[in-house]
């Protein structure tokens, strides 16, 4: 299963960690290694088109669902 928001689309993005203490091997730049930035889901159980599924949800997607839900 791939890490993806079935609402939003959000997936798995990558960026550069950059360390800002240089040692003495990098004297004039800092290092830099790339990383991934993972989205934050969560499974849950939601009522589409009339049928109870489970879905995988970024938190941002849920926070609104949960607010809709109480209005």
């Amino acid at each position: 299963m791939a890490k993806v928001c079935q609402l939003c689309g959000k997936s798995t993005l990558s960026g550069r960690r950059i360390q800002h203490h240089h040692s003495i091997g990098w004297k004039y730049k800092a290092p830099k290694t790339t990383r991934t930035f993972k989205p934050n889901l969560r499974k849950i159980k939601a009522d589409i088109d009339g049928d109870i599924k489970s879905i995988t949800v970024c938190m941002k997607c849920y926070k609104r669902l949960r607010k809709e839900a109480q209005e």
